[in-house]
């Protein structure tokens, strides 16, 4: 019984001799540490934490322009949902599987279609520093010193099966089992939607924009437009329907030209609006008339969708969730 107890006793004396030993070791450690290298360790394990999050669970955005307006404004800071479509395993590549794809009338983030990259170096140093700095800095800009819209923020309002057109800058929809269209108001109503869409331009402003694109077209057919055209031409307004005048002019090209099978291709396009495949969605901006979007590059592959919006951190007064 007595060597038992002298083997226990001695074991727990090693034991916490080491144990003193080692503690002792580490505070001598830390106290010769220069306290410069301490701060940048806890800087680096601070940034990956940092990082970690933001890559795979939520990342901080800034928006950059109205074309959500009001449900997004200017300079919003918001977080959004990176875990709920699938993270990209690294910054523009190998996106991991979510746990629900992107449906009808969710804010998304997804990649520019029209972005063009500066190369794989660049675009993965600038999500970095973007991440880092919880989206106060940006590197990636033009030449006037403006964020590129690497990423854009938009509803998405056209999913699977959908077909979809405009008409003077009203969206019309023809979900699947649907023989006819549907105006967007009276879909979202179906729907159960709330209509959050923002119209800048009045439906009488038609007929100038129109006149605009038919006086660009005789023009650059080198014809002479009329008189009256060029007085209507005049009076499109400074805000317009840029999709509206391109599909005008490409009608009256396709007019002038019906051998130009181009111009009547263009024409069509707009005339005849598009199908959504799977995998894919339309991104719109609530602002219609101040976004660059679906309309413009297409239907956008679910792939490139990085997450979902979901609340205003900054400024304060704006703080809540986005719907």
């Amino acid at each position: 019984m007595d060597k038992w107890y002298e083997t226990v006793q001695s074991f727990t004396e090693r034991y916490l001799t080491r144990r003193k030993r080692k503690k002792a070791y580490i505070k001598a450690k830390q106290k010769a540490k220069n306290p410069i290298i301490d701060w940048i360790e806890a800087f680096l394990w601070a940034a990956i934490v940092v990082l970690l999050i933001n890559q795979y669970v939520a990342q901080a955005y800034q928006i950059p322009s109205g074309s959500m307006k009001n449900t997004l404004k200017i300079q919003d800071r918001i977080f959004v949902n990176k875990m709920i479509y699938g993270p990209e395993l690294i910054p523009g590549a190998l996106k991991l599987p979510g746990f629900v794809t992107p449906s009808r009338d969710e804010v998304i983030i997804f990649e520019s279609p029209t972005y063009i990259s500066k190369g794989p170096l660049f675009d993965t140093l600038q999500r970095l520093i973007y991440m880092l700095t919880f989206s106060m800095v940006d590197i990636d800009r033009d030449a006037e010193g403006n964020p590129k819209p690497h990423f854009l923020i938009k509803r998405g309002v056209g999913v699977a099966g959908d077909r979809l057109r405009f008409e003077q800058g009203n969206l019309e929809i023809r979900p699947p089992g649907f023989e006819k269209w549907l105006s967007e108001d009276s879909f979202r109503e179906l729907a159960g939607l709330q209509d959050r869409t923002r119209r800048l331009i009045e439906s009488s402003t038609y007929e100038y924009i129109k006149a605009s694109a038919f006086h660009d077209a005789f023009q650059s057919a080198g014809l002479q437009p009329s008189a009256e055209l060029s007085r209507q031409a005049e009076q499109m307004p400074q805000v317009t329907d840029m999709f509206a005048w391109m599909k005008y002019r490409n009608e009256m090209l396709y007019r002038i030209y019906p051998h130009e099978r181009r111009a009547g291709a263009l024409w069509r396009k707009f005339d005849t609006g598009w199908y959504i495949a799977d995998g894919y969605i339309f991104p719109l901006g609530d602002n219609r008339d101040n976004s660059k979007d679906a309309r413009y590059f297409g239907p956008v592959s679910l792939d490139n969708v990085l997450g979902r919006a979901m609340f205003i951190y900054w400024p304060l007064d704006r703080f809540g969730t986005i719907h």
